[in-house]
């Protein structure tokens, strides 16, 4: 693989710098200028990971119809998005389409070793959540159902060990003790989907669970004043929580409470987009009823404009609303992309250091304009490993798709950047 040096401003400080890229890694990260001239060089960070990807363009992962190549196709397409890891996350259905979703993307990783290094973790989000309306969000109610053990480890079989990431929700009798077994076995465990009390999530977290997943969402539409499985899980610090802040699931306000009821640390920003995501607006069958994706991206059951059925926005509107909504800075918001959702998972720590992986992400940011308009965020090209997935290289002309970099890239050896997958 050639080096390559690129000219880019750190999202941490703002400073600009020259990073040198060899072998998959950083080499060399040195203060530079920007030469005369040359447009402001856009930012860069580690790259994004994002622990909640229910499929994309028209595919689910929890999906009869899920290949290899489709897994593959749609990890490529995040690299569009800064995102250079991701969790295929399957909701809930039966043991069959489940395990045939696990085994699919097993397979994905077993055959692409750039596949299995953008798949740190499969995360199953049910079947073992709450059967009320409200906590059980657009999750099948045939399907779900008390967790079982012998069944959990089936499925960690069909996915060769991949499954990471377990949400369910703690109200059933036999979650404490299938918690403190998976957490054994190396899954982290989420809250999610429930209608649990405040002794339930409390035996939860005392047996291990570390995560509220997509807090604020998948529950009911009225709660009563307190307490609530909302207040429980803010106020439990040992619980970091993952947020969609796509400006649909959240409004501001309830964003900017839940930040600081956590604190920034404790904040893990997802996507949690839908097979669906990636289609333009308009209505699409699905299993149980009939989905519709309005004209400001917004994905709900259709027929109504307030019964949300997931996202359609990729992970970069939600660091750049976190930072309108929460009032947090450009740096707190890519961590809450990187850094907190690795450490969740015990993954390397992105950081723009020599000796790190080059897995990076560059983008334009500008938060300014009209309060009642969203900042704007833009990938121009990502790095998996040193090399160019997404984005172009001025040294020769090749891009891949819906873009360009437009920053200084410099090749050195006998060959340019690695070309970009398609």
């Amino acid at each position: 693989m050639a080096a390559m040096e690129l000219l880019a401003r750190r999202f941490d400080n703002g400073q600009l710098v020259r990073l040198r890229l060899e072998e998959g890694k950083i080499a060399e990260v040195s203060e530079s200028r920007v030469p005369a001239n040359t447009t402001i060089p856009p930012w860069v960070s580690p790259g994004w990971v994002d622990i909640q990807v229910n499929g994309y363009d028209g595919q689910e992962f929890s999906s009869l119809a899920l290949t290899p190549a489709l897994v593959a196709r749609i990890v490529r397409r995040h690299y569009e998005f800064g995102v250079t890891r991701l969790c295929p996350t399957l909701t809930t259905e039966g043991f069959d389409v489940l395990a045939h979703g696990l085994r699919t993307i097993a397979a994905a990783c077993e055959a692409d070793a750039a596949i299995a290094a953008s798949v740190p973790g499969i995360h199953v989000e049910g079947p073992y959540i709450a059967r009320e309306d409200g906590p059980r969000g657009a999750h099948p109610l045939a399907h779900c159902r008390p967790p079982c053990w012998d069944e959990f480890s089936r499925l960690q079989e069909a996915a060769g060990g991949r499954i990471r990431l377990l949400t369910l929700s703690p109200e059933y009798e036999e979650a404490p003790e299938f918690i403190r077994r998976a957490v054994a076995s190396g899954v982290v465990i989420s809250i999610g989907h429930t209608g649990a009390d405040s002794t339930q999530i409390r035996a939860a977290v005392d047996a291990g669970a570390t995560l509220s997943t997509h807090l604020g969402n998948g529950a009911h539409r009225q709660l009563r004043r307190h307490p609530n499985y909302l207040w429980d899980q803010m106020a439990e610090d040992r619980l970091s929580a993952s947020l969609i802040v796509d400006g649909h699931h959240l409004p501001a306000e309830v964003v900017k409470s839940m930040v600081r009821a956590k604190t920034p640390e404790r904040i893990i920003l997802v996507s949690d987009e839908s097979g669906l995501a990636g289609l333009p607006p308009g209505r699409y069958p699905s299993s149980g009823c009939e989905l519709e994706i309005l004209p400001d991206g917004k994905l709900v059951i259709a027929g109504q404009d307030q019964l949300l059925a997931g996202a359609s926005a990729p992970l970069g509107v939600g660091i750049a609303n976190v930072i309108r909504f929460a009032g947090v800075s450009l740096a707190t918001a890519v961590d809450m992309a990187t850094t907190h959702p690795a450490r969740l998972l015990g993954l390397w720590q992105g950081k723009l250091e020599a000796g790190a992986p080059a897995d990076l992400v560059l983008f334009d940011f500008d938060e300014r304009g009209e309060s009642s308009e969203p900042a704007k965020l833009e990938v121009r090209g990502t790095l998996r490993g040193g090399e160019l997935v997404y984005g172009k290289s001025t040294t020769n002309g090749e891009s891949a798709r819906h873009g360009t970099v437009g920053c200084e890239y410099r090749s050195r050896g006998d060959g340019a950047p690695g070309a970009p997958h398609q």
